[in-house]
């Protein structure tokens, strides 16, 4: 279980980040892959807490 989840989370991270190129919703797949890691790797959690953080302090400006 643990192995799956960590090959997903990458897997979802990487298509994620091509998908900021190509079309689809990257920053969500990425968010949904870094979820999926925060579990298992502690860099992932300090990136998925700063994301987070970075997306209240835009919540204010994007209802505008």
């Amino acid at each position: 279980m643990r192995t799956a989840k960590t090959v997903i989370g990458f897997a979802l991270l990487g298509a994620g980040i091509a998908m900021l190129a190509l079309p689809g919703p990257g920053w969500l797949t990425i968010i949904a892959g870094l979820a999926m890691l925060a579990g298992e790797f502690q860099w992932a959690q300090r990136l998925l807490d700063q994301v987070k953080g970075a997306a209240s302090r835009l919540r204010p400006h994007a209802k505008q």
